[in-house]
C-alpha cells in the first residue's frame, strides 16, 4: 500500500469530541469487535455448560457467583472455567503479539511462531523438562527465558543501521529451524518419560490447565496489553514509514525495540502457559484486518479474534473427538497450515499481477 493510501486508511472513522478532548471511531472496527466479542461470550457459555455432565446456564451463573451446589462448584470453578480462562488470554496474548510483528514488518507472514520467538521458548522449556526435571513454574519460567533471548539473538542479528521487516523474517525463520532442530535433538537425548512429557508439551494446548495457568499469563496481560494499547498510535504511525513517523515526533528505533519487547513478552508467556500453539498469532490479526477493513494493526479486534478462534478450536477438539482429550494445537496447526498455503499463494498472485 502507498504512503497516501495508508494516510486514507488512517483518517477513516468518526471523529468524537468532548469538551476536553476529541478522538476518533473507527464504527466498522467497533462493529465487528462487538460481534466478536458477543461470539466469545456465545463460545464460553456453551464450553461451561457442554461436556460430560451438562449444566444449565442458572447452574453455571450461579456457580460463577459462588451460590451453586458442590457438584456445579466443582465442575465450573475447578475443572472448566480455568480452562477457559487461560483460553482467552493465551488466544489475545498470541494475536497481539503476532499484530504487532505484522504491523512492524510490513509483512503477513511476521509472527512469533515463524520468526523463532515460540520455538525459542519450547526449547527453554524443553531444557527444563530435559534437565531438571521441573515443576510447571519452572517449565514455564524456562519457556519465558528461552524466548526472551531467541528473540535478542534475533534482533542482533538483524540489526543494521536499524531492523528492517524483510530482514527480521528471513533472520528469524533461519533462528527458527536452529531452534527446532535443538529442541528435537534434546527430545532424543532424554529419558523416555521425559521425552514424552516434553514432545506432548510442544504439541499445544489447554489439557489440565488450571488456575495457576491463567494467573500467570492474566498477570502478564494485564502489564502488556495496555502497553501495546499505549503504543498503538505510535504503531499506526509507523506503518507509514520511518521518515514520516519520526517527521510526526516518533522515535522509531526506540518504538520498534518497544514493541518488539512488548510481542515477545506477550508469546513467551503464552507459550508457557499453553505450549507452541501454532499459527494462531499468524492468522488472527490477519484475519481481524480483513473483517475490520483496515489498513492498521488492530490491536483490540485482534485480540477478541485470537481468543475467540482459541477457544472454538478447543471446544470444537473436545466436543468432537470425546472421550479423547486432543490438545488444540493439533487443530491450530491443520487450520493454520492451510491458511498459510492460501496466504502465500494470495500474495503470489498479488505480486504477479503487480
Amino acid at each position: 500500500m502507498s504512503a497516501p493510501a495508508r494516510e486514507r486508511a488512517a483518517v477513516r472513522g468518526r471523529v468524537v469530541r468532548t469538551a476536553h478532548v476529541s478522538f476518533r471511531v473507527a464504527e466498522r472496527a467497533v462493529v465487528v469487535c462487538l460481534a466478536l466479542l458477543a461470539v466469545v461470550v456465545g463460545v464460553g457459555l456453551v464450553t461451561l455448560t457442554t461436556g460430560d455432565f451438562e449444566l444449565t446456564v442458572p447452574e453455571v451463573v450461579k456457580a460463577l457467583l459462588g451460590q451453586g451446589d458442590g457438584a456445579s462448584d466443582f465442575i465450573v470453578l475447578t475443572l472448566r472455567l480455568p480452562r477457559l480462562v487461560t483460553g482467552l488470554l493465551v488466544g489475545a496474548a498470541l494475536a497481539v503479539s503476532g499484530a504487532i510483528l505484522q504491523s512492524l514488518s510490513g509483512n503477513p507472514l511476521a509472527s512469533p511462531d515463524i520468526i523463532g520467538f515460540v520455538q525459542g521458548s519450547a526449547t527453554g522449556a524443553i531444557l527444563v523438562i530435559v534437565l531438571a526435571d521441573g515443576s510447571m513454574v519452572q517449565i514455564g519460567a524456562g519457556a519465558v527465558v528461552g524466548g526472551v533471548a531467541t528473540s535478542a539473538v534475533v534482533y542482533v542479528l538483524a540489526f543494521k543501521q536499524g531492523v528492517q521487516g524483510f530482514r527480521l523474517i528471513l533472520i528469524g525463520i533461519g533462528v527458527s529451524f536452529v531452534m527446532l532442530s535443538l529442541n528435537k535433538y534434546l527430545i532424543t537425548r532424554a529419558s523416555l518419560s521425559d521425552a514424552i512429557a516434553a514432545q506432548a508439551w510442544q504439541v499445544g494446548g489447554l489439557n489440565g490447565r488450571g488456575w495457576e495457568h491463567a494467573q500467570v499469563v492474566g498477570a502478564a496481560a494485564a502489564v502488556l496489553l495496555p502497553l501495546a494499547l499505549y503504543f498503538g498510535r505510535r504503531l499506526a504511525l509507523m506503518e507509514m514509514g520511518d521518515s514520516t513517523a519520526k517527521g510526526l515526533g516518533v522515535d522509531s528505533e526506540r518504538t520498534r525495540l518497544a514493541l518488539i519487547a512488548i510481542s515477545v513478552g506477550l508469546a513467551a508467556v503464552a507459550t508457557a502457559a499453553a505450549g507452541p500453539v501454532s499459527f494462531l498469532a499468524l492468522a488472527a490479526p490477519q484475519l481481524a484486518r480483513r473483517l475490520t477493513g483496515s489498513s492498521g494493526a488492530g490491536l483490540v479486534p485482534a485480540a477478541l479474534m485470537g481468543a475467540l478462534l482459541l477457544t472454538a478450536g478447543d471446544l470444537a477438539v473436545q466436543r468432537l473427538f470425546s472421550p479423547a482429550q486432543l490438545p488444540v494445537g493439533i487443530a491450530t496447526g491443520a487450520l493454520g497450515g492451510l491458511y498459510l498455503i492460501w496466504l502465500l499463494a494470495h500474495e503470489w498472485r498479488r505480486g504477479v499481477a503487480r
